[in-house]
C-alpha cells in the first residue's frame, strides 16, 4: 500500500529532477499499475541523471506498461527502452511540455476547452489566455497564427472522462460502493457526483485520484506524440 501522499510527493521529485528521490519513492511500489505514468516520467528523470537503481525500475516500469496498455503507455515504454538501449529512439521531437497542463486543455468543456502549445518553449495557452492576449493587443494576428509556432489543441470534450469513470467502477471490488457510485455517473452532472461520492471512503478516492490522473497523463503523451513530440528530457538539448 502506497502512503496518501506518494503520488504528490513523486510529482514534487519529477518537477525538481531529483533521480534519488525517484528511485526512493518507487522502491519496490511499482507493480500496483495505476501511477505507471507518472512512475514512468520519474525513472525517465531518474535513469537520465544516471540515478543508481533506476535502470532496473525503467526496465520494469517499461514491461509493465506494455503490459496495461492504456493510451499513452506505449510512447512511455518506448521512451524508457531507448534510454535503456533496448528499443530504437522514437522518431518524435522532444519539447518540454507539462503534461498535465496539455491534458487540461485537451479535455473538459469545450465551450471553454482547447488552446495551443508553444513549438518552441513548450508554455501551454489555455483558449482564455489566447482570448486576452488578443484583447489587449499583447499579441497581433500573425502572431497568434502563426503554424510554425503553435501547435494547436482542439479539445475533446468529457466523453474519455467518463469513460474512465465507468472503467474504474468495475476495479472496485466492494459491490454496494460499485452500485453507489454507479447510480451517480447517471445523467447530469455525473462529474460532480462521482467526486463527491468516493470522498465517503479515502481508499478508493485515492485510488480514483492515481487513476484518473495516470489516465490523463496517458491521453495527453499519446495526443503529443501523434503531433510528432515527446516530453523533452533534461538532458535533451534546448529547443528551437
Amino acid at each position: 500500500m502506497r502512503p496518501p501522499d506518494f503520488r504528490s510527493e513523486l510529482r514534487g521529485a519529477v518537477y525538481r529532477g531529483d533521480g534519488p528521490a525517484v528511485v526512493a519513492l518507487v522502491g519496490d511500489q511499482l507493480l500496483p499499475g495505476d501511477a505507471l505514468q507518472l512512475i514512468g516520467d520519474g525513472l525517465v528523470v531518474a535513469f537520465a541523471l544516471q540515478t543508481q537503481g533506476a535502470a532496473d525500475l525503467a526496465g520494469a516500469c517499461a514491461r509493465a506498461l506494455r503490459q496495461r496498455g492504456w493510451d499513452g503507455d506505449e510512447q512511455l515504454a518506448d521512451q524508457l527502452g531507448a534510454l535503456l538501449g533496448t528499443s530504437p529512439t522514437p522518431m518524435l521531437r522532444p519539447l518540454p511540455v507539462d503534461l498535465e497542463e496539455l491534458a487540461g486543455v485537451l479535455e473538459g468543456d469545450p465551450t471553454f476547452g482547447g488552446g495551443r502549445v508553444d513549438r518552441l518553449t513548450g508554455q501551454v495557452w489555455p483558449q482564455a489566455a489566447i482570448d486576452y492576449a488578443r484583447e489587449t493587443g499583447e499579441e497581433d494576428e500573425d502572431e497568434s497564427d502563426d503554424p510554425d509556432r503553435w501547435l494547436w489543441v482542439h479539445c475533446e470534450g468529457s466523453r474519455a472522462g467518463y469513460h474512465d469513470m465507468v472503467q474504474f467502477i468495475g476495479t472496485v471490488d466492494d459491490r454496494d460502493r460499485a452500485d453507489r457510485l454507479g447510480i451517480a455517473i447517471e445523467g447530469r452532472g455525473a462529474f460532480r457526483r462521482f467526486k463527491d461520492v468516493p470522498a465517503r471512503w479515502p481508499g478508493v478516492r485515492d485510488r480514483w485520484y492515481e487513476y484518473a490522473d495516470d489516465r490523463l497523463l496517458g491521453r495527453a503523451r499519446a495526443w503529443l506524440a501523434d503531433a510528432g513530440y515527446r516530453p523533452a528530457l533534461r538532458t535533451d538539448p534546448p529547443t528551437g
